[in-house]
């Protein structure tokens, strides 16, 4: 249990930490990170980090592939935690 709680923590701090360089390029005019790669890190267990990067750098909050996808990723992976663990 303990290392599911490393990773989710370590998950969540690089996704954030991503949505806060992928923001700062877009500022600069230089190379993004794919869209892709975004959403693969919030798939991954990163979707707290990634809605908080969103909302803390106000970043991808304009593209409905974001702002409903990101939601639905983390309603999915509650309800596969309570299939999992609770049924």
């Amino acid at each position: 249990m303990i290392y599911a709680a490393a990773y989710l923590l370590i998950i969540n701090l690089v996704t954030f930490a991503v949505y806060g360089i992928d923001k700062r390029r877009a500022r600069q005019g230089r190379w993004r990170i794919q869209e892709s790669t975004l959403l693969l890190l919030a798939v991954a267990g990163g979707t707290p980090g990634a809605l908080a990067g969103m909302f803390g750098f106000h970043h991808k909050t304009k593209h409905l592939k974001f702002m409903a996808g990101v939601p639905l990723i983390l309603f999915l992976q509650i309800l596969l935690i309570w299939f999992l663990f609770f049924r």
